[in-house]
């Protein structure tokens, strides 16, 4: 029986793709939770990376399972063995009909420093093949201080075209009116369990989970964890410094080179009045072989875009330790009160 459209299945799965709604969620299960977690405690402080697998449905990404990566080392040979390692799982695990459709990967970071061009790098290679793909960070340093530091991001699309075309001059930046705060995108993250295990976890509760005395909660001690914060600080400022210099030769060159063209081109008129008062041919007022009309090539502003995103999240944590501990300072003046 013919097509009552015309339109066959391709046709309209590539439709359906081109139309598909933006990423809203990335939805984890709990146990996939615990298997990051365990992974980047158990290396930590070292960075560890891992394989996110589940299922894109719709406008939410499902995280179903994932297995973590052998430790990458520079030699040719070892990151063979590390990819033919990754199939090897990944026919593993279909052949005994477990998801194992690619939706991204987990990495571990250290006091929250992973805006790095190789995460950048790394986003678009997944690109290539994944149209929708994430990145979970997991930052165990933050997770000791009693918060689960767990974030999902993507690249935002603006960014990852300009990036594509590998121009981060400061005309093209105001032409797609791009800030250093449109590099990533966090995408919320819903925990999900099934019913049964959420019914165990119900059953594990204690009965009168009031009395239980959490006293690790009123730690007072962050200063370790504030003073690795400060010192990731400054040593980004000392870089964004670094960054602003390498722009203000640049304009310091632009302006030198500017005032050579309007000497050259005053001279160059000078001289063809000259001529024509003596009937000679003029000649042309711009001489492409001339060093001084030489465009001068602009510095990339992706280095200076990556800093400031990263100054912004060091601000971000110190702010959020700072209110907690005078939170905590408040309560425990209280009680000593009482």
């Amino acid at each position: 029986m013919a097509n009552p459209t015309g339109r066959s299945f391709l046709q309209v799965a590539a439709t359906e793709e081109a139309v598909a709604p933006p990423l809203r969620v990335v939805q984890i299960e709990g146990l996939v939770i615990l298997k990051i977690i365990k992974h980047c405690q158990e290396f930590s402080p070292a960075l560890v990376t891992g394989q996110l697998l589940g299922l894109d449905v719709g406008s939410v990404l499902e995280v179903t399972n994932c297995f973590p990566f052998p430790v990458r080392e520079e030699d040719e040979e070892i990151e063979a063995e590390g990819a033919n390692y990754q199939l090897e799982m990944m026919r593993c695990l279909r052949e005994v009909n477990v998801d194992n459709n690619t939706v991204g990967w987990y990495q571990s970071t250290l006091f929250g420093s992973y805006q790095t061009v190789e995460l950048i790098e790394t986003f678009m290679n997944y690109q290539e093949n994944i149209k929708r793909c994430v990145c979970i960070i997991y930052d165990p340093s933050r997770s000791n201080q009693g918060v689960l530091a767990l974030k999902a991001l993507k690249l935002s699309d603006s960014f990852m075209e300009l990036y594509k075309s590998n121009n981060f001059t400061g005309e093209k930046l105001r032409e797609k009116n791009l800030s250093w705060v449109d590099i990533f995108e966090e995408i919320p993250i819903k925990v999900s369990n099934s019913a049964l295990i959420s019914a165990f976890m119900t059953e594990l509760e204690p009965d009168t989970p009031v009395t239980q005395c959490d006293y690790e909660r009123l730690q007072l001690s962050t200063n370790p964890y504030l003073e690795r914060n400060v010192e990731f600080l400054i040593e980004c400022m000392d870089d964004l410094s670094m960054e602003q210099q390498k722009f203000q030769f640049y304009y310091r060159n632009l302006s030198r080179q500017q005032a050579q063209q309007q000497a050259w081109l005053q001279k160059r008129r000078t001289e063809n009045m000259a001529r024509k008062a003596a009937g000679e041919e003029l000649l042309p007022e711009e001489d492409p072989s001339n060093p001084v009309f030489k465009p001068l090539p602009e510095p990339s502003r992706l280095d200076s875009f990556l800093i400031t995103n990263q100054i912004s999240n060091y601000c971000n944590q110190i702010n959020g330790v700072a209110g907690q501990s005078l939170s905590r300072l408040h309560l425990m003046k209280a009680l000593h009160e009482n």
